[in-house]
């Protein structure tokens, strides 16, 4: 299955698979036509930011130009946290904020960090729904829209009900720490 999933990612399409916090929808972040198809997908503005998975510190340090001293707190913790970095790098542009930000979070979960071991690349992690919809609290709630437009879904975790989004916080540049989504 795992081979199935890369190559998915490696021609640039795109995926639907289970996180450490809930459905994803996936795709190679390095990617400007794979972000393009997802934010189509999502039916999301393309100023609304994306969220991003790498497997580890040393990955992390790969797509952002700093990791900011207050980050290493949250990355410790074992509730899923997406840390929002002043200014990414070596990534799809149209993934950025506005500002150059960019959202990351390091999964625990071993799918995920099989998929990103496998990959090595940093992978796009957006719920699986309609922009401005509720996020899906398991497989069967996922829109059909988004099932039918994704071009793999990885055949795991379906009759499982998954967590709550991660929390999110953002490092500005002058090193204070907002809360995002709590």
């Amino acid at each position: 299955m795992i081979d199935k999933v890369l190559t998915t990612l490696e021609n640039k399409q795109t995926i639907l698979y289970p996180t450490d916090t809930v459905w994803g929808i996936g795709g190679d972040a390095t990617s400007k036509k794979v972000v393009e198809k997802i934010y189509a997908l999502k039916q999301r503005a393309d100023h609304k930011a994306l969220i991003v998975l790498v497997k580890d510190i040393e990955m992390l340090s790969k797509y952002v130009q700093e990791i900011p001293e207050q980050a290493f707190a949250f990355l410790e913790e074992e509730r899923p946290t997406t840390i929002v970095y002043p200014k990414g790098i070596q990534m799809a542009t149209n993934l950025l904020g506005g500002d150059d930000s960019i959202g990351i979070r390091i999964p625990k979960h071993p799918f995920c960090q099989e998929l990103l071991t496998s990959f090595d690349k940093p992978i796009i992690s957006t719920s699986a729904n309609i922009s401005g919809n509720e996020t899906p609290k398991n497989f069967d709630s996922i829109d059909s829209k988004i099932l039918e437009g994704v071009d793999y879904i990885v055949p795991l975790q379906k009759v499982t009900n998954l967590s709550q989004p991660s929390r999110v916080i953002k490092i500005n540049v002058d090193g204070t720490v907002q809360i995002l989504r709590a």
